[in-house]
């Protein structure tokens, strides 16, 4: 299955892509699922059902969490997750409650995420290929691919229509909800793959 991971909608400030429009036009794009990563909330939860949609798309909620020390996808039971935890707080956090992180654009110059979350195993699921990313950015996570044993994810980090899909997950698993999803990440059983046409700067 064909995931993006990382995906941004009007809820975020930031972001000028619709739910409507990612539903409507995200299996056009190739895309069997989709995971709303809006910055610090998992509010979609107000506007859409997650899970299986009347069309087929998978729609899972995470979060885009801030730190300090990086920014992290998450996915579990955070609906309701403070804001203003430090990195390591998070990340042991994550780990009780059997959720994921994902240390996004982890060498993006604003904020990236320091090594020692990954050489302590706080984290260890990279998105080593994020399509806002410049390609250098992406190239950077080949250093610790040698030097940790991490799994890679690629999103699209779309705050765009034009963005969804131009990165994404390929997964071997069959995932129709948030459980399938944390299960599947955890196995490794996945790769990134940019779209033919994403063009990095």
């Amino acid at each position: 299955m064909k995931f993006d991971l990382h995906v941004h909608t009007n809820i975020s400030s930031c972001s000028q892509l619709t739910l409507d429009s990612i539903l409507c036009e995200a299996q056009n794009k190739g895309l069997h699922g989709v995971c709303i990563t809006d910055h610090d909330t998992m509010a979609i939860r107000e506007h859409v059902g997650e899970g299986i949609q009347e069309n087929g798309l998978c729609v899972i909620f995470g979060m885009e969490y801030t730190t300090s020390e990086g920014d992290f996808l998450l996915f579990g039971p955070f609906e309701k997750l403070d804001t203003g935890l430090s990195a390591p707080e998070l990340l042991r956090y994550v780990h009780s409650v059997d959720g994921v992180a994902v240390s996004a654009h982890p060498f993006r110059f604003n904020r990236p995420t320091q090594e020692h979350l990954i050489d302590q195993g706080l984290c260890f699921i990279v998105e080593s290929i994020n399509g806002r990313n410049h390609r250098h950015e992406n190239d950077s996570v080949a250093d610790w691919k040698h030097r940790f044993d991490i799994k890679e994810v690629g999103g699209s980090d779309a705050h765009s229509l034009e963005e969804l899909g131009r990165v994404t997950t390929n997964f071997n698993n069959t995932i129709t909800n948030r459980a399938d999803f944390i299960q599947a990440l955890k196995s490794g059983t996945y790769h990134p793959e940019p779209n033919q046409s994403c063009h990095l700067f």
